[in-house]
């Protein structure tokens, strides 16, 4: 029998990471009264700390000025891979369209 990993939203860890950070909880405090682990929070306060810096985090955002941050990046992502498709195939139409008229 395995045992089933739990998940929490982002804005459970956004709040649990509020708690020690903002509202003066210790890092044990918010563990027994949230029920999670002590690592997982440590990792969520430390993730909020960067974002609170600016730094986008390569994981799923906390904050939502970090979440819109990943979504933009992403977008222009693919859309720099439609963008490159497009020339690719740009190209190829014109040489064999240079191939028909010689």
């Amino acid at each position: 029998m395995t045992k089933q990993r739990r998940t929490f939203s982002t804005e459970f860890k956004h709040e649990a990471a509020c708690l020690v950070l903002d509202q003066g909880y210790s890092v044990t405090e918010a563990c027994r009264s949230l029920g999670v682990g002590e690592t997982a929070l440590r990792r969520w306060i430390d993730q909020l700390k960067t974002e609170r810096g600016g730094i986008t985090p390569e994981a799923k955002a906390l904050t939502p000025e970090q979440q819109r941050i990943q979504e933009l990046e992403a977008r222009i992502n693919r859309l720099e891979r439609e963008k490159a498709i497009l020339k690719k195939a740009t190209a190829l139409l014109m040489s064999d369209e240079l191939e028909r008229t010689r």
